[in-house]
C-alpha cells in the first residue's frame, strides 16, 4: 500500500488529465525556481554595484571625467547619472539658460531614467505573480477532476470500500499539493523581490535629487 501511495505511483496511476496538471505544475514550480534564483542573484548584484557606483560618484570632484569613465556601466545609478548629465549638456548649451526649465528637465529626465531601470528589473516578476495566483487553482482542478473519476470507478465496481477509493483521490489530492508546491513560493518571492525592487527604486530617486541639488548649485552659477 505505502509503494502505490508514493508520488511517482499516484502519477503513473493518474489519469491523462490528472497527468497533464501534474505535468504543468511541475514545470512551474521548475519555472518558478529559475526566476527565483536568477532574480535574487541579480538584485544582490545590482544593490552591491550601486551602492559602489553611487560612493564612487559622491567622492570625485570632476564629474564630466567622471562620465566619461563610468558612465556608460550597465547600472541603474549610471542610467540616472547619464539621462542627468546628458539633458544638462542639452539644456546649457545655448547662449541664454533658462535656469527652471533646466532644473524641471533634470528632474524629470533623470526620474524617467529611473522609472525605466525599475521596469527592467521588475520583468518577469508577473510570471511569479500569475504562478502563485492560478497553480492553486490548476491544482484544485486536477484533484475535483481525480475525484470525480475516483466516485465514477466506486459505481462501475458496485464497491464503497476505501481500498478501492483510496487510490484515486490520493492521487486527485496530490495534484493539489503540487499546485501548492508551485504557488507557495512563487507569492513569497514576488512579495520579497517587489519589496527589494522597491527598495532600489527608492534608492535611485534619492540619488537623482541629490544629482539634481548638485546641478542646481551649478546653476546659480550660469550668467
Amino acid at each position: 500500500m505505502a509503494a502505490h501511495m508514493s508520488p511517482v505511483a499516484l502519477f503513473m496511476q493518474a489519469d491523462l488529465v490528472v497527468k497533464t496538471v501534474m505535468i504543468g505544475l511541475t514545470l512551474a514550480s521548475i519555472w518558478t525556481w529559475a526566476i527565483i534564483i536568477g532574480h535574487t542573484m541579480k538584485l544582490r548584484r545590482i544593490n552591491r554595484d550601486n551602492e559602489r557606483f553611487e560612493k564612487d560618484f559622491w567622492g570625485v570632484e570632476d564629474i564630466d571625467r567622471f562620465h566619461e569613465k563610468r558612465g556608460a556601466e550597465d547600472l541603474p545609478a549610471a542610467k540616472v547619472f547619464s539621462a542627468g548629465i546628458t539633458e544638462w549638456r542639452r539644456s546649457t548649451k545655448g547662449p541664454r539658460v533658462d535656469k527652471d526649465g533646466t532644473r524641471a528637465r533634470l528632474m524629470s529626465a533623470m526620474h524617467s531614467a529611473a522609472g525605466e531601470e525599475v521596469d527592467r528589473l521588475a520583468d518577469r516578476l508577473n510570471i511569479l505573480a500569475t504562478i502563485g495566483s492560478v497553480a492553486p487553482f490548476v491544482g484544485l482542478f486536477g484533484t475535483v477532476w481525480g475525484i470525480m473519476r475516483s466516485f465514477t470507478d466506486i459505481a462501475g465496481a458496485n464497491n464503497t470500500s476505501l481500498a478501492v477509493v483510496a487510490p484515486g483521490i490520493a492521487e486527485a489530492l496530490f495534484a493539489t499539493a503540487i499546485g501548492l508546491f508551485a504557488a507557495i513560493p512563487a507569492v513569497i518571492a514576488y512579495n520579497r523581490m517587489t519589496h527589494g525592487i522597491n527598495r532600489i527604486e527608492a534608492r535611485l530617486l534619492r540619488f537623482a535629487d541629490g544629482f539634481h541639488g548638485t546641478l542646481s548649485r551649478e546653476l546659480e552659477t550660469e550668467r
